[in-house]
Order: structure tokens, then C-alpha cells, then sequence
């Protein structure tokens, strides 16, 4: 059994090597190898060298900043060529216990019914969205316990954010979205249904993939025991420009791929409203996405 971790480094070299050298501590049973696809869409030398020193690490080499699909894109393929079996996306900017792999493996990835596995994803200590809680709670504060969706507006909302963990999401049920932070897929499934749609470059290709995933028959699972904690935010800040510009463009793209008509008609119609009244990142977003200027669009200028 090979299982894979790709992770996108992006302005972040020390989150990235911290989360490298974590999985590297992980328990493997016998007859499991590990492997760490460290995408660089930096370019960074640095980077390259100090992989060197870590034994399951691969470099894989970016054209540049490309987004979080293609990135993940670039270490999928390599991953694929590689024969790995099980495939797990992981943001960069986590902190990874020493017993993701073990329970990874006890989850029901291995199950032919299901598709993706999500996992139990709490704020890392001092990036909570709020400061109410208390010392011993720091650590224990959801930020992802499953997604859902919310089609009537095209929202997707995180089910238990900013809730204190007590057991209320123990178990493993089944949900809309899995989140890209921590996004753990068969190689037979992707096989089957392809890659990340490069169209979005950041936000909702997650949840693109998750659709066509579950179109195929396959179910999305989180499962409470696998544990991750986010330093939340790190490359993207939330409610920055670049944040509203690609929610903006990428809720309409999604939107028109996945909706009733209804919904699409109400879509456009937000749309035009904002190309008066919006915010300058959401113009663009809305005047991109009319001209299909996606991808990195008017923001990332992809090489």
C-alpha cells in the first residue's frame, strides 16, 4: 500500500518543512511506504535544497504561482505516474499529529462506496476567527467538521466552525463538500473522474471535485478520528481583495455548472447588481468571469 500527501508551498517555506518533517514522524504499519509531493509554486532554491535532507519528500517543480488547482495538479500526476493508491491533499499551513496516517488507514477510504474522506479540522492555537474561548479550549475549536451547502444562495458553509469540540461531531457522516485542507482521495476514484477544474485556480475546485466525484455514485465522508489543525488563512487572507475576487468569480462558475435555472437567473442577476455596486475586487471578478477570464484571471498572472 503506497499513500501519497501532496502539499502546495506558496510564500511559506518554514509551514511547509514543519509539514513535511510532521508526516515524516507518522507511524507506518508494515507494508505501507509514505510519500510527501512538496509542489513549489514559489520557485524557491531554498526550498529545493532543504528537501534534500528529508527522505520522503519529493520536489516537484512549479512553472511558478499557478493556484492551489493546478498545483495540486502538478503533484496528482506525479502521484498517479508514481502508483501511489491513496492520495491526500494537505494544506501546507497545518500542524499534523503523529497518528494522521494510522487513522487515514482505519477510515473508510478504502471502501469501493466512497469517494473522498475528509477529517475533523480544528484551529491551530491562536488562529481562531474569534477570542472568547478559553486557554484549555485553544487546540480543541472547529474549524471544519464536514461541509454543506446552502443551493438556494450557492453558499458553502463549514458545519461546526467556531464551536468548541465535545464530542457533538464524533463519528462519521456523510456531507456535501470535503475541504482542500485536507482532502484524502483514491487514485481508482480520480482515475475515473479526472483532475482539479483549473478554471477556478483557488476556491470551489474543491467543491467541483466533490460534485463529480458524487455524480459517479461515490459518497464524501468525514470521519472525527483523523484530526488536523489550521493555521487558518496563511496564504490568503479572509475578506482580502484576492479573497472576494475569486469567491465572487468562482461562486458564479460553480453556480452555473451546478444549480437549478432558478438559481442561475437570481446568480446573474447579483452579478449585473454588482458591477455597480460591488466592491472594485468584485467587479473584476464579475466582469472576468463574463469574459471567461478564469483561472488565475485578471489576479494571478499565470505562467
Amino acid at each position: 500500500m503506497k499513500i501519497g500527501f501532496i502539499t502546495v508551498s506558496f510564500h511559506s517555506i518554514q509551514d511547509t518543512l514543519d509539514v513535511v518533517k510532521q508526516l515524516e514522524k507518522n507511524t507506518l504499519p508494515l507494508g505501507v511506504s509514505s510519500t510527501v509531493y512538496v509542489v513549489d509554486n514559489d520557485r524557491s532554491g531554498e526550498l529545493k535544497e532543504k528537501l534534500q535532507k528529508c527522505p520522503q519528500a519529493i520536489y516537484v517543480e512549479s512553472p511558478g504561482n499557478v493556484g492551489f488547482a493546478a498545483g495540486n495538479n502538478l503533484g496528482l500526476k506525479k502521484a498517479l505516474q508514481d502508483g501511489i493508491d491513496i492520495i491526500v491533499l494537505i494544506n501546507n499551513d497545518t500542524v499534523v499529529p503523529e497518528d494522521l496516517i494510522l487513522n487515514i488507514l482505519k477510515s473508510p477510504i478504502s471502501d469501493n462506496q466512497t469517494g473522498v474522506v475528509g477529517g475533523l479540522i480544528y484551529f491551530a492555537k491562536g488562529f481562531e476567527f474569534e477570542d472568547k474561548y478559553q486557554k484549555d479550549e485553544l487546540g480543541h475549536v472547529i474549524w471544519y467538521a464536514g461541509g454543506e451547502y446552502d443551493w438556494d444562495n450557492v453558499y458553502a458553509k463549514h458545519i461546526g466552525v467556531n464551536e468548541v469540540d465535545k464530542g457533538q461531531f464524533d463519528g462519521q457522516r456523510e456531507v456535501d463538500f470535503i475541504t482542500g485542507c485536507l482532502f484524502i482521495v483514491r487514485a481508482d476514484v480520480l482515475k475515473k473522474v479526472g483532475l482539479f477544474d483549473e478554471r477556478y485556480c483557488l476556491y470551489f475546485e474543491d467543491s467541483d471535485l466533490g460534485m463529480r466525484i458524487k455524480k459517479r455514485g461515490y459518497k464524501l465522508i468525514v470521519d472525527s478520528n483523523i484530526k488536523l489543525w489550521h493555521k487558518v488563512a496563511q496564504s490568503s487572507a479572509i475578506g482580502s481583495p484576492l479573497n472576494d475576487y475569486f469567491l465572487t468569480r468562482n461562486r458564479l462558475l460553480f453556480g452555473m455548472d451546478y444549480t437549478k435555472p432558478r438559481t442561475k437567473f437570481a446568480l446573474l442577476r447579483e452579478a449585473v447588481k454588482k458591477l455597480f455596486i460591488g466592491t472594485k475586487a468584485q467587479k473584476l471578478a464579475v466582469r472576468d468571469f463574463f469574459m471567461r477570464k478564469l483561472g488565475g484571471g485578471s489576479w494571478i498572472k499565470i505562467p
